[in-house]
């Protein structure tokens, strides 16, 4: 955890923070105290919609991306490389005084470390409960810009970012759903955990679709769908999919849901998106989705839907069908 190695940076690591100035603090998990950091002088940059909240429901001043210069920065990397230099050269670019960049192990802290240290002076690192932490005295002379990325247009003809889900390439399991998603889906569409728009852009190829909401959590991941879903029949929600609802009703509902909180699955995610599907769809409403095969999903539906059918797999994933939500178990909520 951040808190007890930039603890140590303070307390007599040589860590010091300018005496004024706001301090940035790009992706802190959910859960970090952050008691090194005064809390009246940071900032919380965060693009995930639910930990956007949870920080500002605790008091802390958020926004998706840098707004302003900063007297300092800390960076807790995220797993993806290419995102984690991202924040590294934005970080760079936007603070005045030392840049802390902390990370476990396990998300590749020792690799940016090493990267590093063949272009700047890095102090530290500190070591502990299987993290390191370093830090930049002064960003000015620091040019890192070949690692500045944001949304770009891929050889695929799609427009990503580091750090967005399937950001090399279309995902599997989306392709296999728009290839059995029928002609007919309704007027009304909502994509659950949109990502870049690949489904949305598939349904509104139907003449008789009227919306489609794409429901998103991830900020930068939207930002790509709007340049991906131009069609002006698209809506887009920076939202948790868990918890939006549609102003009406929905015809159908697609999704492709997450079902990674950490590293570790997490069935529970993925039933959650079900649940929200359940309750936005109108009485005979349709689901259409994909999952791994190994994701015990169809004893869920069955509590929220009428009717739920297999209607096509491969050896790593099933494609289901749901239909006629149960609204008194679907507002029960999943036991």
């Amino acid at each position: 955890m951040i808190d007890s190695r930039l603890s140590l940076a303070l307390d007599g690591g040589g860590l010091v923070w300018p005496d004024t100035g706001r301090i940035a603090v790009f992706q802190p998990a959910v859960n970090a105290a952050l008691s090194g950091v005064p809390k009246e002088r940071a900032q919380i940059i965060q693009g995930f919609k639910p930990d956007h909240d949870a920080w500002v429901a605790r008091g802390y001043a958020c926004a998706v991306a840098v707004q302003e210069r900063y007297a300092a920065a800390i960076i807790a990397l995220p797993r993806a490389k290419g995102e984690a230099r991202a924040l590294i050269a934005n970080a760079l670019k936007s603070v005045d005084g030392p840049v802390v960049i902390d990370g476990m192990k396990t998300e590749g802290v020792d690799s940016i470390l090493r990267e590093m240290r063949k272009r700047c002076a890095v102090v530290g690192p500190i070591s502990k409960a299987h993290g390191k932490l370093f830090w930049i005295e002064r960003a000015d002379p620091v040019d890192f810009s070949d690692w500045d990325a944001g949304p770009a247009l891929t050889p695929g003809g799609f427009w990503t970012a580091p750090g967005v889900f399937s950001a090399d390439a279309v995902d599997p399991a989306s392709d296999l759903l728009a290839q059995v998603l029928p002609e007919k889906l309704g007027k009304k569409v909502a994509d659950l955990g949109a990502g870049w728009g690949f489904l949305s852009a598939h349904v509104l190829t139907r003449a008789q679709i009227e919306e489609v909401h794409l429901v998103e959590a991830g900020h930068m991941a939207l930002e790509c769908a709007r340049r991906n879903v131009t069609d002006p029949r698209a809506q887009f929600h920076w939202a948790d999919a868990t918890n939006w609802r549609p102003a009406e009703k929905m015809d159908a509902v697609v999704m492709n849901p997450p079902f990674h909180t950490s590293r570790a699955a997490d069935p529970g995610l993925g039933q959650a998106f079900m649940q929200a599907a359940s309750q936005m769809l109108h009485a005979q409403g349709h689901l259409w989705m994909v999952a791994n095969r190994h994701l015990p999903y169809e004893a869920t539906l069955a509590t929220l839907f009428a009717r739920v059918e297999e209607i096509g797999t491969d050896r790593r994933f099933k494609l289901l069908h749901a239909s006629r939500p149960l609204r008194k178990r679907a507002s029960a909520g999943l036991r």
